[in-house]
């Protein structure tokens, strides 16, 4: 079994309401995101499980959606890290056989969701 990762970022602000932190102020991050794919067949032409540049694209299409955004606009429940992850997770499952999200709220915090 072969997984890929491609990663890219964006930029957007939330509040997480009634979290009884500081984390209630508006204020903003610069996301990164890495987006992991499973497979076990290689093309027989190529070698590979897929092409990096699809996978690529169809992260930063869907970043498109948070990137520069209030992001409690864009995740009404609440837009946590891990609300995050799971969003980008389901949108992209019907495009690519994902296996992983990652997203890293600061270089040093991160989290992954995964079925």
């Amino acid at each position: 079994m072969f997984e890929l990762t491609v990663e890219s970022s964006f930029s957007g602000a939330h509040q997480l309401i009634k979290s009884n932190s500081p984390c209630e102020n508006l204020h903003g991050h610069n996301w990164r995101v890495a987006l992991t794919v499973r497979g076990d067949k290689q093309d027989a032409t190529v070698g590979w499980v897929r092409d990096f540049k699809e996978i690529k694209n169809a992260l930063q299409k869907e970043l498109e959606k948070f990137d520069h955004k209030y992001l409690n606009d864009v995740l009404p429940d609440s837009p946590t890290a891990e609300n995050i992850a799971r969003q980008i997770y389901k949108d992209l499952s019907g495009v690519l056989p994902v296996y992983k999200v990652t997203v890293w709220e600061t270089d040093r915090a991160s989290v992954s969701y995964r079925e």
